[in-house]
Formats: C-alpha cells, sequence, structure tokens
C-alpha cells in the first residue's frame, strides 16, 4: 500500500500564525489533516519585531495542529513576506565554450549563480530568483532550453530581493520553537498556486493578497511571474480607522468591520445604527453603519489605487489589454462585504474572489475554503511539490545532509519505504519537472542552507 505524502505549511502573518497539516489524496487533490492557529503577537507589517512572542504564537498554533491531526510535525515550510521584499527584473547571459555540445542543467545552473553574484543594497539579499524566457543566440521566446544547441544563452529573471536579517529572524524563530525550516516560498507565490488556475497565469492575472499588514500583488502572463510587490498596508490600518474614528476600542473595531463592515458607502441607509457596549458601565455607544462604511471605503480606495499604480508600472497605461483574465482577490481582506465591486469600479478590470477550494478534497471542512487560508493551502501544496522533487534527488546522490532538504513533515510513517515508492513512480512515469522549477527548487535548498548555518554560527 502506498504510503501517504504529508507536509506542514506555516503562514506567519501579522494577524494571525496557520500551521496546516495536509496531503494529496488520490486523486491528486489535497486533503486537510488538521489546522492550528494562534494571534500573531511579535509580528508587524509581515516582518517579526518581537522573537519570544513570535515563538510562542508558532508553539501554540504547531500544538494546535498536531492535537487536531494526530501527527507530529517536525519540519515546515514557511512563507515570507512583508514591507522589506521587493522585486526586480534582470537580464544577463553566459558564453558557452563549445556550442556543438547541446544545454544542459549545469548551463542554467552557471546562469543563476551569476544572477545570484548581483551587488544589493546593504543588508539586502536575493531570495528568490525566477527565469522568465531563455534565448539562445538572438532567439527569443524560449521557455526550455535545455537540450537545444547555441553559445550564447540568455534569460530574463525576476530577482526578489528582502532584508537578510527580517528572514534569518523568521527562522531564529522556526528553529526556538522546535522544528526544522525545510523550505521557503514567496507568499504571493503560494497563494497564487491555491487560487489561480494555469488558464489565467497564461492570459494575465494580477493577484491582490490583502492580509492584515501588507497587501501582496503577483502579476502573471503567459504562465510566467512577471512582477511582484508589497503594499505596507492591510487590513489592520482598516480597523485602526474605525477605532479613532468612531472612538472604541481595537476588539470592537474588528467586530464592526467583520461583521458590519461595507467598502461601498451606499448601500447603508441613514437610519441604520448599531449599538456598542459601554466600557465598565458606560452608556452604549451608537455608531452609524453608514458613517463606518465611509471610513472604510476610504481606506480601501487608498489601498486599491495603490496597487493599481503598481499593476499600472507593469501593464503601462491600460493594463485592461495585457491582464486578460483580470484581478483576483484573496487573503482576510478579499471577505470584506463589496470589495470586489469596489475593485471593479477603481480599476475597471474583470474581478473574482479568489478561494482556494478547487485544489481541496471534496470532503474538506468549508472553513479552509475561506481566502484566509489560502497561502497556509499554498503552502503545503509547495511543501508536499518539494518532498516529490527531494525523493528524486535521494535516488541520484544517497548522502545523509540530502534529508535536510527531504526530511518527512510529520513522524507517523516509514520515510524510506515512501522514497523508494515516489522514485520509482517518477521513473515509470518519465515525467520530468521545467527548468524554472528544478532552479527555483535548487535555489531555495541553498537559500534554507544559508539560514541553517547563520543560525548554527550564532550559537
Amino acid at each position: 500500500m502506498e504510503k501517504e505524502n504529508v507536509a506542514v505549511g506555516l503562514d506567519i502573518g501579522t494577524t494571525k500564525i496557520v500551521a496546516m497539516i495536509g496531503k494529496k489524496n488520490e486523486y491528486g487533490k489535497l486533503e486537510i489533516l488538521g489546522v492550528g492557529k494562534s494571534k500573531s503577537l511579535g509580528v508587524a507589517r509581515g516582518v517579526v519585531n518581537n522573537i519570544t512572542q513570535t515563538i510562542q504564537s508558532i508553539q501554540q498554533a504547531i500544538q494546535e495542529a498536531e492535537n487536531n491531526s494526530g501527527y507530529k510535525i517536525k519540519d515546515v515550510v514557511v512563507g515570507i513576506a512583508g514591507q522589506h521584499i521587493r522585486s526586480i527584473q534582470h537580464t544577463d547571459y553566459i558564453s558557452r565554450s563549445n556550442p556543438q555540445e547541446v544545454i544542459g542543467g549545469d548551463d542554467i545552473q552557471l546562469l543563476i549563480d551569476q544572477v545570484n553574484k548581483l551587488a544589493m543594497l546593504p543588508g539586502e539579499e536575493i531570495i528568490h530568483v525566477l527565469p522568465q524566457e531563455f534565448k539562445i543566440d538572438g532567439q527569443s521566446e524560449i521557455k526550455e532550453p535545455i537540450g537545444m544547441y547555441g553559445g550564447r544563452l540568455e534569460s530574463s529573471f525576476h530577482v526578489v530581493v528582502g532584508q537578510a536579517s527580517s528572514i534569518r529572524n523568521v527562522g531564529r524563530c522556526i528553529q526556538s520553537s522546535g522544528i526544522e525550516l525545510s523550505g521557503l516560498t514567496l507568499e504571493p507565490l503560494a497563494s497564487s498556486d491555491a487560487v489561480l488556475s494555469q488558464e489565467e497565469k497564461e492570459a494575465g492575472v494580477a493577484l491582490i493578497d490583502i492580509g492584515g499588514g501588507t497587501t501582496d500583488l503577483a502579476i502573471f502572463k503567459d504562465g510566467i511571474i512577471r512582477h511582484t510587490a508589497v503594499i505596507p498596508f492591510g487590513g489592520n490600518v482598516i480597523s485602526d480607522d474605525i477605532k479613532e474614528g468612531c472612538s472604541i476600542i481595537e476588539k470592537q473595531a474588528e467586530l464592526l468591520k467583520v461583521k458590519f463592515g461595507s467598502a461601498w458607502p451606499g448601500e447603508n441607509r441613514d437610519n441604520e445604527i448599531v449599538s456598542i457596549p459601554g466600557l465598565r458601565g458606560r452608556e452604549p455607544k451608537e455608531i452609524s453603519l453608514k458613517n463606518l462604511s465611509k471610513i472604510i471605503h476610504a481606506r480601501v480606495v487608498e489601498i486599491v489605487e495603490q496597487v493599481f499604480t503598481e499593476i499600472k508600472a507593469y501593464g503601462h497605461e491600460d493594463p485592461r489589454k495585457k491582464l486578460i483574465a483580470g484581478i483576483v482577490l484573496t487573503g482576510g481582506g478579499a471577505q470584506l462585504k463589496h470589495i470586489k465591486q469596489l475593485v471593479e469600479y477603481i480599476t475597471g478590470m474583470d474581478t473574482r474572489i479568489g478561494y482556494p477550494n478547487e485544489h481541496l478534497a471534496g470532503d474538506s471542512d468549508e472553513e479552509f475554503s475561506s481566502p484566509l487560508y489560502a497561502t497556509a493551502v499554498g503552502l503545503v501544496m509547495n511543501g508536499i511539490d518539494n518532498q516529490k522533487q527531494s525523493a528524486v534527488r535521494m535516488d541520484e546522490v544517497a548522502q545523509p545532509k540530502v534529508a535536510v532538504h527531504s526530511a518527512p513533515a510529520v513522524e507517523s510513517y516509514d520515510r524510506r519505504e515512501e522514497e523508494e515508492q515516489e522514485v520509482n513512480a517518477r521513473v515509470k512515469s518519465n515525467k520530468e519537472e521545467s527548468t524554472g522549477d528544478k532552479i527555483k527548487k535548487t535555489f531555495f535548498d541553498r537559500y534554507v542552507d544559508k539560514i541553517k548555518d547563520f543560525l548554527d554560527n550564532a550559537e
């Protein structure tokens, strides 16, 4: 009987931390085995600013996920986000010594290594290199160069850059929580895996992930990621505005936003009023829902306009012609009432709410189909894919150190037997991953090693 392939995704957000355990069923759908959620303490706008509180929140989420699933979590795939993330476009090339030999993976890796040597701003490091299109001896629009002949190999890259200290702080929190860091994924990429179809990525689409502290943007065209950006505003700023505008406490402001909030002020009548209990015996406070929606509307317009500016920077003045599939909204902020209509009004682009239910098994809890869990679902999917790739590498290089990257996410089955079955299935199907996927996973493995080395040396 084939053993289950289980992975754990850890979404460290500004308002919540989610630990999700999942596996692929026989139909290739994701079966959620357990979820743990805790309030995020010590994270502001996607960046850790209190190590101790973040560790406690992570441990609480991990413990709840273990109790719900019956699995013991060993390692996790973590999402990278935060206002320190930025992206650049770069083109580079290598001249091959022997053009009569076919281009192989070593040539691609040599080009990648060259990009990794780019000079960044002080304190920044390249954390993600994504090849877009290759060019061989002037012939452009090549997506898979391996196996072709040529002397000059050139490629355009989408390079994601972040503050090294911020990423190492995340690594420190994971290690101090008693678990291993098995992989890193840019959170907008994880969310895109969970809510976007391949057809949308081909046609051109902008994914907007509205979180608690930040709003992440990822633009795809021709099946390739073209642009990423992080806007340092999210749902928490809306709650703060409600707190200040209505003179209430933060907890009440959050409840008002979730239960009665609307991004479109015209929907509420003047006589619609909600009563908020007073503090310690004081008189209740009456708040007009129309005023509430005006406060929300003003801040959401500001966030959407900033995101649209980023979209126009990619698609020039009329991105509607480039991004045929329009905009997909996900994340907790996408649950705000009438936000879809407001985004369509501001941008003039077709908009839908992105739910991760397409990749979930049919008997999954309806709660996990919420846009709130899109990033966590994408991280679990990424972890399962990484495990399959690691099993292939285990067959090629039988050394103990490889286990750092291919260790299972949970201790509940015999890994050796699973590896043999996965490798045999892979050889039998004779399927190869794309060059971009191989490069992405190889680079992330090396970056996880860098973080682990840094943490070991710090001790």
